[in-house]
């Protein structure tokens, strides 16, 4: 997979979930902060965010608003009714990809005409479906939901003026190399391999994925090998050789040591803790 997919789906608990929410001219609706990311879309009239500790963003009918770290926030502030597209994603926050670490509390996407295409049709497929139960909803809902954040994510990358992530995703050496490194994770890398298939010299890999991402390109990868093997403990009753072989060690012994050394605990314990075990 991609960076972006793969960030969102090592993070993700259950099925994300979406309601409407109408807001009276006086009202105000407050949600409290929670353990994933949020979204708004304004589909009638307009209103405010209030997020705790910053300041109000005003929203007109189209635009969306992303809450990457579920950050706590009041709806409200207008003196005409709004009718308002709600979600949520939960996500385990001791996985979060640095791409989505360094996002912003909120993300405010405006609606201009011509601009996020992609994300304007989402949410007239997501509305479409709220608006009547179908056929098939029960798949299509929670599948435009992940499209939806996909192209917020996107939305975000393309206009971000500041971050880390926006640059190392633009620049086509960095990028190719975490194509690479996560369309096959087990594969037996080194930097001399990695350079080769991105068809540029090991120095200069090595710097540029260095300077952009913050971390050498062969602990960039075995960080990453250590939060698939998280997702697995928990998604999966794979036993630990099983999962190993999956992300690219050669024993059980050498993916525990380096997983206790990044999460502080054994991968049974962390299992146990997530709340499935081996063969369940």
């Amino acid at each position: 997979m991609d960076v972006v997919s793969d960030a969102i789906s090592a993070m993700r608990l259950g099925h994300p979930s979406s309601h409407r929410l109408r807001i009276d001219g006086s009202g105000c609706t407050r949600l409290p902060p929670f353990g994933g990311a949020g979204f708004h879309v304004v589909l009638k009239g307009g209103c405010s965010l209030l997020p705790d500790g910053g300041d109000p963003v005003t929203l007109g009918v189209g635009d969306a608003v992303l809450l990457p770290h579920g950050t706590g926030h009041a709806l409200g502030g207008s003196p005409t009714a709004a009718e308002v597209l709600c979600g949520q994603y939960r996500l385990d926050c001791s996985r979060i990809h640095p791409l989505l670490a360094e996002m912003p509390r909120v993300i405010h996407l405006p609606s201009r005409v011509g601009g996020h295409v992609e994300l304007s049709a989402a949410i007239d497929l997501l509305a479409g479906e709220l608006d009547d139960s179908r056929p098939g909803s029960c798949i299509a809902l929670p599948n435009l939901l992940d499209l939806l954040l996909v192209y917020m994510i996107r939305a975000w990358m393309a206009e971000a003026t500041s971050g880390a992530w926006p640059r190392v995703l633009g620049d086509p050496v960095t990028a190719a190399a975490l194509r690479a490194l996560h369309s096959d994770p087990a594969a037996p890398w080194t930097i001399e391999r990695l350079a080769a298939a991105v068809s540029v010299s090991r120095p200069t890999l090595a710097r540029r994925f260095t300077a952009l991402v913050g971390r050498p390109p062969m602990a960039y990868l075995t960080w990453w090998r250590v939060i698939l093997t998280a997702t697995l403990l928990r998604d999966t009753s794979d036993t630990l050789a099983s999962i190993a072989a999956r992300v690219g060690y050669g024993s059980p012994y050498a993916l525990s040591h380096a997983f206790q050394r990044e999460f502080g605990t054994t991968p049974g314990r962390y299992r146990k803790a997530a709340g499935r075990a081996p063969g369940t």
